[in-house]
């Protein structure tokens, strides 16, 4: 493989529900998902159901560079995110930055 120099970045973030909040607390996400439909920066922002742990959540998020990202979490979508979620959350998010370097979609 031909490493990829490129300006994206994405983001892995993992959401645990307090024991039977999952639907609560996806419910709570669509903000989120609302939020990022309106940011130019934000190529791809996915929620998805933990397969293995019912509590769980997984977002995959890619912009087009660290400042579309720094721009989202700036956001006033985003910043409302923190109190719309607690009642739900079982802990702090876990979060991975990551950098693209090659593969399908990028």
């Amino acid at each position: 493989m031909t490493k990829v120099e490129t300006s994206k970045f994405a983001v892995v973030a993992k959401l645990t529900a307090s024991p039977g909040n999952r639907d609560a607390m996806i419910d709570a996400l669509q903000l989120a998902l609302d939020n990022a439909e309106a940011e130019d920066g934000t190529l791809v922002y996915l929620l998805h159901e933990d397969t293995t742990d019912e509590n769980v959540v997984w977002f995959y998020e890619l912009y087009v560079d660290r400042d579309a990202h720094a721009a989202h979490v700036a956001s006033a979508g985003f910043k409302a995110l923190g109190p719309a979620l607690r009642p739900f959350l079982d802990g702090r998010p876990e979060t991975t930055y990551l950098q693209p370097v090659g593969g399908k979609g990028l």
